[in-house]
């Protein structure tokens, strides 16, 4: 069928709006890499646009040379892999809960999830809830608090509540009891909206470090790699302001070729590419479950 001027027209200002978005939204990542690869010399001069004047490695170098990076990033993991697998499951057995209409205390406890939405317990009163359950100074204080999510509830039992209930009826008419529905009939019918509240898990665990600085700082075992990369980036602004500052340590030794500059910027490159390498494996469900999630409040 041949296109009108109308759609003509269309089309080249849809593709120059697409082609507009693309550019604003890769440049900003393009410039962190180009610089987070250039000499930290140079970098201070400026100018840098998306490809390193002077290439180098040093910036990567430094970083991973500190100590306690590695067991961090083992932790990380470890606490992302563990946290949204629980987290998931946890979040998805409330919500299945919730969204049972023979639930009598549906509604209090729907609205209490809210609630916690408007308002927190405050710092000092989590750290005395973390150390009275014995959780400070141990890894399980990484994954216990995270385990259930008022938001990602709300989003899984919004979801559920479009699934006609007849399913469940109708399996139980069949034998099914309640564990054997939620296992069998709607969990699978829920990947879209678990695969997007695991991301959300996930991103939150691998980017949090200040509960490592609040509840395991003094322990270095318990360390994350957020946390370390936070530090290095802390005693690179010092060293660049006050050379004596960590003379003779080994934060001075790296710190001192490089700038403040370049160490965030390559920070910023090595937190975010795992995230990078799992998000295209989930976008599909990302959008489902955003899409579908939302009919429903």
């Amino acid at each position: 069928m041949k296109s009108s001027k109308g759609d003509l027209i269309f089309t080249i200002c849809n593709y120059t709006f697409l082609t507009l978005v693309f550019v604003v939204t890769l440049y900003p990542f393009l410039n962190v890499l180009a610089i987070s690869l250039n000499d930290a010399t140079d970098t201070v001069r400026g100018g840098i646009t998306i490809f390193p004047r002077e290439f180098t490695f040093k910036n990567y170098i430094t970083i991973f040379e500190y100590d306690n990076l590695i067991t961090g990033f083992v932790n990380s993991t470890l606490r992302t892999v563990i946290g949204t697998i629980l987290g998931v499951i946890s979040s998805a057995m409330v919500a299945f809960t919730l969204s049972r209409a023979d639930f009598k205390g549906r509604k209090f406890v729907s609205t209490t999830l809210v609630l916690t939405l408007y308002f927190s317990g405050g710092l000092i009163p989590g750290y005395m809830l973390m150390r009275d359950l014995n959780l400070v100074g141990t890894f399980w204080v990484y994954i216990l608090p995270g385990m259930v999510n008022a938001f990602n509830i709300i989003i899984v039992r919004s979801f559920m509540d479009g699934l006609p209930y007849a399913l469940q009826e109708s399996a139980k008419m069949d034998g099914a009891n309640d564990f054997s529905i939620f296992w069998r009939i709607i969990l699978p019918l829920c990947t879209p909206v678990l695969a997007t509240i695991a991301l959300f898990i996930a991103v939150g665990q691998w980017n949090s470090w200040f509960d490592t600085y609040l509840y395991n700082g003094s322990d270095p075992s318990l360390t994350t790699l957020q946390y370390e990369l936070m530090k290095i980036l802390q005693n690179t602004s010092i060293s660049s302001t006050d050379p004596n500052a960590y003379r003779g340590t080994e934060a001075l030794e790296g710190a001192k070729n490089v700038s403040p500059e370049s160490i965030k910027m390559a920070i910023s490159v090595v937190t975010i590419i795992p995230i990078l390498i799992v998000y295209p494996f989930l976008q599909r469900f990302f959008v489902q479950g955003m899409t579908l999630g939302a009919v429903k409040s």
